[in-house]
């Protein structure tokens, strides 16, 4: 996707770009590719992430396929507007971790100029709007949304469910916590996660219910 054209107006202003899609979808090598092009123009470019995304490296944004470009980690969203004077392009990653002042952010920096582009999960792993997500989604110019594969369908994915019985919502993790599936996948996935926590449950009162038992015979 090519927006850079867009700059040709006299007056126009920046806008923001949204990158979404669910966990191993590519969002984060579509946000490098687009800054890297940026960069070869010769334009002032930033990266930002979450101080809290540690995964590959403290300094850099990593995509799974491990290409990498270098980033300015940072604990609050206001910290971008105070970072990103004198830019002619801004990169956020990992944006549904970052709190809802992300929103008034972008759009700040956007009419001051810079084209903002962000790449986010749109959805959490239980299959909700993600954080600050659906408002940058709704005020974005340009909204992509890119799919990893399922794997348990080999059909589109746009679905991130966790493997483990973390009820979270933000844990960070990889393939060993998380599965890109399937809408028809990932229902049936809940659903059985549902039946086993429910046999979980059933096993322990039974439990609790004998030693009950025994302590009254007792």
């Amino acid at each position: 996707m090519f927006l850079e054209n867009t700059v040709n107006h006299k007056e126009q202003f920046g806008w923001i770009e949204v990158i979404c899609g669910s966990m191993f979808s590519g969002k984060t090598e579509e946000l490098i590719r687009r800054l890297k092009r940026a960069k070869f123009a010769k334009q002032k470019v930033e990266i930002f992430k979450p101080a809290v995304d540690v995964r590959y490296d403290d300094e850099m944004v990593v995509s799974h396929d491990e290409n990498e470009i270098r980033s300015t980690p940072v604990p609050a969203a206001a910290n971008i507007r105070l970072l990103a004077d004198g830019c002619d392009v801004i990169g956020i990653d990992e944006a549904q971790f970052f709190d809802d002042e992300i929103v008034s952010v972008c759009n700040d920096l956007a009419n001051k100029g810079v084209r903002v582009i962000v790449a986010g999960l749109d959805m959490d792993f239980k299959g909700n709007p993600f954080g600050p997500m659906p408002y940058l989604m709704a005020t974005a110019e340009y909204v992509t949304k890119v799919h990893a594969i399922c794997t348990r369908t080999g059909n589109l994915a746009n679905y991130s469910f966790r493997k483990s019985n973390n009820d979270n919502l933000v844990l960070l993790g990889e393939t060993e916590e998380y599965e890109p599936l399937s809408r028809a996948a990932y229902f049936k996935a809940m659903l059985q996660d549902k039946v086993n926590r429910l046999d979980v449950r059933e096993a322990e009162n039974l439990t609790t219910e004998k030693d009950t038992d025994k302590e009254s015979n007792a």
